[in-house]
Parts: structure tokens; C-alpha cells; sequence
């Protein structure tokens, strides 16, 4: 029996509503934060992340940009209930925008038929927070005008280990859903 998932009519749709669904995971992830600094800690990346590890590179990065519009156009849904475009240019503007980058190289982990390998995620997994990283330092950087070491101080170094376990916690899920055959391919 083939699966529906991948050639049956309703297959569009399921990969349509997945990527609705982890729009507005992003956007609930955005909600549960520690305030710690100018960045707050989240679950947003662990939502972005999965995201990627489920949908692929297309419709994770789709999924991240319609949560960008949403933000955008006013619904409350970056971190702490805030939206609009001065959000995006505020200091976790270059972060918002490195998810982007963070959504599609999680994406490239999935074999091309439709496996998710514990190295090959681990890797997407990383370089994607890492990409995150930078264009969020970054921003940090030119909208607080701070050095660099500054900017890696407060907006780096006390997320790493966060992020290593939303990395692995993300990967553990897909893997669980994919071999359970209910994510999309």
C-alpha cells in the first residue's frame, strides 16, 4: 500500500496544514521565554528547528516567513506578545531573520527518502543555530552599538547549552514522528 502521505490527494493538504501548524508553534514558542537579557531564552528555536526537521528546506523556511508576516502585519506573536515591523529592527531582529537560515539548513536533514540519521540532524541541527548566531549577533551589535565581544557575551554564550538541548530534544521528536509516519514527506 503506497503512502498517503507522499502520492495520495490529500497529500498537498497534509503537508499545507503541517506548515501552518508549525507557523503558529513558532509563533506559541515565542511565548515561553525566560527573561535574561536584551534576548530572552525561548522555545522558539526548538519549534524552528523541528520545523525544519520535519517540513524540509522549502516549507520549514515557508512556515518561518508566513510567522514573519504574521509578526509583521500585528499579530502578537514575536516574544513577550510584541509585533510590527519595528520589532524586526529592534535587537532580536537579526535573529528573527537568521531563523530563517536556521529553518532551511535543519531542512537539508532529511535523506531523500524521507529518513532523519542522528549525525545528519545533529549537524543541520547546529549549523543552523549557528547561522542564527551570527546574523542575530550581529544586529545585536549595530542596534546597541557593542563590540563584538560584547554582543557574542549577551547574545551567544548563554544560549549554547539551550540550544544544544533544544537541538537534540527537536531531533528526538521528528525522528519519533517520522518513524511513526504521521510527518510529512
Amino acid at each position: 500500500m503506497a503512502d498517503l502521505r507522499e502520492t495520495g490527494p490529500l497529500s498537498d493538504l497534509h503537508r499545507l496544514v503541517w506548515t501552518a501548524l508549525m507557523a503558529a508553534l513558532i509563533g506559541a514558542g515565542a511565548y515561553l521565554i525566560v527573561p535574561i537579557g536584551p534576548v530572552p531564552v525561548s522555545m522558539q528555536p526548538f519549534f524552528i528547528i523541528l520545523a525544519g526537521y520535519l517540513l524540509g528546506p522549502r516549507r520549514a523556511v515557508l512556515a518561518m516567513g508566513l510567522y514573519l508576516l504574521a509578526g509583521t502585519i500585528g499579530l502578537p506573536v514575536f516574544s513577550g506578545g510584541k509585533s510590527g515591523l519595528a520589532h524586526l529592527i529592534g535587537p532580536t531582529g537579526g535573529y528573527l531573520f537568521g531563523f530563517l537560515a536556521t529553518a532551511l539548513l535543519c531542512g537539508l536533514a532529511r535523506t531523500a527518502d524521507g529518513r532523519l540519521p542522528w549525525a545528519r540532524g545533529l549537524g543541520a541541527g547546529l549549523a543552523g543555530v549557528g547561522a542564527a548566531y551570527v546574523a542575530g549577533a550581529a544586529w545585536l551589535k549595530t542596534v546597541l552599538d557593542l563590540t563584538w565581544t560584547k554582543a557574542a557575551a549577551v547574545g551567544i554564550l548563554p544560549f549554547i547549552p539551550w540550544d544544544i538541548i533544544k537541538v537534540v530534544a527537536a531531533l528526538a521528536c521528528a525522528r519519533y514522528l517520522v518513524r511513526l509516519a504521521i510527518a510529512p514527506r
